[in-house]
């Protein structure tokens, strides 16, 4: 494990106070600090790290890094920012595993985990051990941990990297989200190849502007992090990308002078079939999982596999044997004569796509949306997730892991953007499970009941309460009660 020196010695800006010490571990988290650990002070929207340094020495920290002297007994680091340093420390600390790896990396703003779950299986079928970090989970050689968030914290990450490293990973498919980047969680990494998805309007109550976020998501693109691309070009911020990235790319999309194009795509039994064309060769593939958005997704992992070097055969073979991701229109089957979706679908483009999916496969029957919003997150994108839920023929809103804001004023903004279109019955419910409860009983023959916003996650927190609540167990009650089961 290196000495805080040497971490001095990595930071030109840097200050040593006291001496030299070795350190056994890093983290950003006080609670987490053991005997030996370097404790990083950073400042984040709701709680400055400097305010818990006394309980990080208490622990047995060994040293702190910090913004500006503080009064301890122990040696400290000073920088001029914590968080902007806290990625470079990280991947040295853990001995850079990224370089020892083929790391590829997702971004975007619809789309990251189905595609890194498809990129995944197409690198299982060359043979690789292959690791995954993602919003559901982590897992590698056999073992799988759940995701706090999309990209994990600076030490975290790297820690991540190297046990997988030394646990004999070859390959890691990785989400990286637009926080992951800009706050410098995958500083000092570098991947084999990342991926553009799309981009539309999220986490704006964070980047403050579209052109923000795009710019933060782009921070991806550039030489010394990423040593070649794979983009999508179906929304205007994935064309503009293409024209300015100056490493290695291919692109994929709709229109025909893609490098990976993308048609005739169609809704089937076995999930979703399109074609593919790239120079002389077209094919047809199925991804067994339903949606038209994830031709686009399995368009992105085909291109992965061909910047590898992979076998055509190979490709295809793992595209068309993905499983299913947990979560992402995930069916609630038992007999019943209506159909019950669960997505994570959370902006108004993805749950747009949800219900054009869904009116596609089922043009007869109806489709019962049960929406919400959730607290502290894009509170301007509220009123067209309403005008998106009203593309439903009964919407159902309810809470959406409110947090510390009223359920009822959430809702109340979702309402707002429905009010120049002509919508359909609009049923407030606040309590998520009597509004899923409702849906199921309202739901007839034929008819689709799509519960949008949480997908795999247990738990919502409500004021300073965190409730156990998965949308899926919640479904398969109601339908069992509803059948008689």
């Amino acid at each position: 494990m290196p000495r805080l020196g040497e971490l001095a010695q990595l930071l030109p800006s840097a200050q040593l106070i006291g001496e030299s010490v070795a350190l056994e571990d890093l983290t950003l988290d006080s609670r987490e600090v053991r005997p030996g650990s370097l404790f990083c002070a950073t400042r984040g929207t709701r709680f400055d790290g400097h305010s818990f340094i006394d309980d990080a020495v208490a622990s047995g920290a060994a040293a702190v890094m910090v913004a500006h002297p503080v009064s301890v007994q122990i040696p400290q680091l000073v920088v001029p920012s914590v968080r902007h340093a806290i990625g470079r420390v990280a991947s040295y600390f853990f001995g850079d595993p990224s370089r020892s790896l083929e790391v590829i990396g997702i971004t975007g703003t619809n789309g990251k985990t189905t595609t890194s779950y498809l990129v995944e299986s197409v690198l299982n079928r060359s043979d690789r051990n292959v690791g995954l970090i993602g919003t559901i989970e982590s897992r590698f050689a056999g073992l799988n941990r759940p995701s706090i968030y999309t990209t994990p914290e600076a030490p975290d990450l790297h820690r991540l990297l190297a046990d997988m490293l030394r646990d004999g990973t070859q390959s890691v498919v990785m989400e990286v989200s637009s926080h992951g980047i800009d706050q410098h969680r995958i500083d000092s990494m570098r991947f084999e190849i990342a991926v553009f998805t799309n981009l539309s309007p999220e986490h704006l109550d964070y980047h403050g502007t579209m052109e923000q976020y795009y710019y933060t998501k782009a921070r991806l693109f550039v030489p010394g992090l990423s040593n070649a691309a794979v983009i999508g070009t179906d929304t205007e911020w994935g064309r503009r990308l293409a024209s300015q990235v100056s490493i290695d790319h291919v692109t994929y999309g709709p229109d025909p002078e893609n490098d990976f194009v993308v048609s005739d795509i169609e809704l089937v039994p076995e999930g979703t079939r399109f074609q593919l064309r790239h120079g002389r060769h077209t094919t047809r593939l199925t991804v067994p999982i339903l949606g038209a958005h994830n031709a686009y997704n399995a368009a992105a992992a085909v291109a992965v596999g061909h910047l590898l070097g992979l076998d055509a055969t190979e490709i295809y073979a793992g595209i068309e044997n993905c499983h299913s991701v947990a979560g992402r229109f995930e069916s609630i089957v038992l007999g019943q004569e209506f159909r019950v979706v669960v997505d994570y679908a959370h902006t108004p483009d993805a749950i747009r796509s949800l219900i054009e999916t869904v009116r596609l496969q089922s043009p007869g029957g109806r489709v019962i949306l049960v929406a919400g919003a959730r607290g502290r997150r894009d509170r301007l994108k509220r009123p067209e997730l309403g005008r998106a839920a009203a593309m439903s023929d009964l919407a159902i809103l309810t809470a959406d892991n409110p947090g510390d804001e009223e359920p009822a004023e959430i809702v109340a903004q979702l309402l707002a953007g429905t009010l120049d279109v002509a919508t359909p019955p609009m049923v407030v419910e606040l309590d998520r499970r009597r509004a899923i409860t409702l849906a199921i009983n309202e739901a007839g023959r034929g008819d689709t009941v799509l519960i949008v916003g949480r997908g795999h996650e247990q738990s919502l927190r409500v004021g300073s309460e965190v409730v156990y609540l998965d949308d899926r167990e919640v479904a398969r009650s109601a339908v069992a009660a509803r059948i008689g089961i």
